[in-house]
């Protein structure tokens, strides 16, 4: 039985909404446009591509909020210099990062630069303090996040073999990625547990028998409840990353729009760090309470203790499972995170279409954000990966992250509103 989710909705501020008006692009489009190619090229994980989003994103901000100085900096403090071309200095600092993170892709970016400065009317002063700028601005959030836990090298995450706990699943049995995420240094958030949920369903419990009927039934390679067009969400939103999906949402959302260049810097700062923040959040619940997988639980249900969850030794999700605990979901997690920003910036019922990183004419529609997210819950659980408290409590953290960003990072410095 599905329990109500995402009732916060409701509650979210409309903070701005961005009226239809012309197609418009400009350097911080373009540059995160880039970003996602550059992603996609490097087959990033979701993980390590928020992280590069949320880099890219804030030295960008950074960059031309130092020229203007409308909102408080995410983390470079000084201003730029008399002059300074904000086009030039997003460029930069866009470039900086792309450069440093994806160096084998440094001739692509090298000839993006030179088309994207070539195009911009300021002086020579102007444009070379601008790119001075940017490059300054970059390194800083660059050496700052150098030492925020990302390249630590924790020994392999093998879990263990109590009833209930995470181990290496089917067909890989690789060990748990990335565990160091769960303690990694968030961007906007105070820690990465200050969103910790309670832990998942008692395995003797009412709760977890459902949720584990639930996934048994609809989530197995061969269910026969699961529809046609169910199946092709689970694998629409498996194939791409949320940091993928999310920006590429945002910025055909942008492009319908007429906000300026500080305004899109801004927008795609805080739906970045939410998102990133989301995982860290998510990930720090993952390696807490080591929940095991369906495809382990329902393998292994004459052990749980539970006498109306019945086991199925050949039991096999329609998905392959990811190779990490259960409880939290990454997807739901990040999904939420991102979709509460922009619901914020456009409001919840605002129509859009999510396009998959593999193809661009693979896609989804939606009427509302909060419907989307509702959608990637019911994906995770239907192709089998995860139970329903992990994906209803990953939109909670997912939320909660995104409305203390934008609550407490990038704030107008001169009186109330975006």
């Amino acid at each position: 039985m599905k329990r109500s989710r995402l009732s916060r909705w409701a509650a979210v501020p409309v903070m701005a909404v961005f009226l239809a008006v012309a197609a418009r692009a400009d350097e911080v489009t373009d540059w995160h446009e880039h970003m996602l190619t550059s992603i996609v090229t490097a087959a990033s994980n979701p993980l390590v591509s928020g992280r590069d989003a949320a880099l890219v994103s804030a030295a960008m901000f950074d960059a031309v909020n130092g020229i203007e100085r409308r909102y408080a900096p995410i983390y470079v403090t000084a201003d730029a210099p008399r002059g300074a071309s904000k086009r030039a200095a997003a460029v930069e600092a866009a470039y900086t990062i792309l450069v440093s993170r994806y160096p084998a892709q440094v001739t692509d970016l090298n000839a993006k630069r030179s088309t994207s400065l070539a195009a911009i009317a300021d002086s020579g002063q102007s444009l070379a303090r601008g790119v001075a700028w940017g490059q300054e601005v970059a390194q800083a959030i660059l050496d700052w996040r150098s030492t925020d836990g990302f390249t630590s090298t924790p020994p392999p995450y093998l879990g263990g073999s109590d009833v209930g706990q995470w181990r290496p699943t089917p067909p890989g049995f690789a060990p748990g990625l990335m565990p160091q995420f769960a303690t990694m240094t968030p961007w906007g958030i105070g820690s990465p547990d200050q969103f910790r949920p309670a832990g998942p369903p008692a395995l003797d419990g009412d709760q977890y028998t459902e949720e584990f009927d639930e996934v048994k039934s609809m989530g197995s390679i061969d269910s026969t409840l699961r529809s046609t067009d169910q199946t092709d969400s689970c694998r629409f939103w498996q194939a791409s990353s949320p940091t993928f999906l999310w920006n590429r949402v945002a910025l055909d959302l942008i492009a319908a729009g007429d906000n300026d260049l500080s305004d899109h810097a801004r927008l795609l700062a805080l739906m970045n760090l939410a998102t990133t923040d989301a995982q860290i959040a998510c990930w720090d619940s993952k390696y807490v309470y080591e929940f095991w997988r369906p495809v382990t639980a329902i393998r292994l249900a004459d052990t749980d203790g539970n006498d109306d969850t019945v086991v199925d030794t050949g039991w096999t999700p329609l998905l392959v499972t990811p190779p990490h605990p259960e409880y939290t979901s990454g997807h739901s997690s990040a999904s939420a995170g991102a979709a509460t920003v922009l619901a914020a910036y456009f409001g919840d019922a605002t129509s859009f279409t999510v396009k998959s990183q593999t193809d661009l004419s693979w896609t989804r529609s939606f009427s509302s954000f909060s419907g989307a997210v509702d959608e990637v819950a019911d994906a995770r659980v239907f192709a089998g990966i995860h139970f329903r408290a992990a994906c209803s409590v990953g939109v909670e953290i997912g939320t909660g992250v995104a409305e203390y960003v934008m609550a407490n990072v990038m704030e107008r410095l001169h009186g109330d509103g975006n």
